[in-house]
C-alpha cells in the first residue's frame, strides 16, 4: 500500500503553550509518529491547512477535496478536527476510485493520555480494508461517513441511528 496523507490541523496538530494557558494548531505530527512506529508501508504527507476545524470554511474543504482528487494514491487518510470532521466528509463524497478515511484525536497527540495514535491505527486499518467510499476512524470504530456524528456532550463519535438522516449536525 501506498498511502497519501494530507493534513488540515485540529487537536491532533494542537501544541500547549503553558504562558499562554492555550493551545494552538502547530506542525503536523503524522509522519513522526508513523516513522517512530516503523510503519512497512510508503506513505506521502501533504498540508492542507494548519486550522481548528470549526474555523473552516467551504473553500477550505474545497481545497481537501480537490487534493484528495489530484493526487495518484487511491489510499488518502485525512487528519482533521474532530468538530468539522462530519461536513468535510460529506463534502468528499463521490470522489470515484478512492478510499478516503478521516481521522483526528480529541487530545492533542504531544500528551501521552492522547487518543491520536489509536485513531490512527484504526484510520490505517480502514484505509487497506474498506472498499472506495469515504469514512470516519474515531473512537476505535470506522463509521460510514454518512451515519456519524460528533456527540460532544459524551466526546465521541457515534453511529445515527436508523431514520435521523445524514444531515445531523456535528454537535449535539
Amino acid at each position: 500500500m501506498k498511502l497519501h496523507i494530507i493534513t488540515t490541523g485540529g487537536t491532533i496538530d494542537k501544541i500547549y503553550f503553558d504562558a499562554k494557558s492555550d493551545y494552538q494548531v502547530g506542525e503536523p505530527v503524522i509522519g513522526e509518529l508513523l516513522q517512530r512506529m516503523g510503519v512497512g508501508f510508503e506513505f506521502t504527507v501533504e498540508s492542507a491547512l494548519r486550522k481548528d476545524s470549526l474555523d473552516m470554511t467551504d473553500a477550505d474543504r474545497k481545497l481537501i477535496r480537490r487534493l484528495v482528487e489530484q493526487c495518484r494514491e487511491e489510499c488518502v487518510l485525512i487528519t482533521h478536527g474532530t468538530d468539522g470532521m462530519v461536513a468535510t466528509a460529506a463534502a468528499l463524497q463521490g470522489i470515484p476510485g478512492k478510499r478516503i478515511v478521516l481521522t483526528g484525536a480529541l487530545q492533542p497527540a504531544a500528551f501521552a493520555q492522547s487518543d491520536a495514535i489509536f485513531n490512527i491505527g484504526c484510520a490505517i486499518g480502514a484505509v487497506q480494508s474498506k472498499p472506495p467510499g469515504v469514512y470516519i476512524a474515531m473512537n476505535g470504530e470506522v463509521f460510514d461517513s454518512g451515519q456519524v456524528r460528533k456527540n460532544v456532550a459524551a466526546n465521541r463519535f457515534e453511529r445515527l441511528q436508523a431514520g435521523t438522516g445524514a444531515a445531523a449536525t456535528d454537535a449535539v
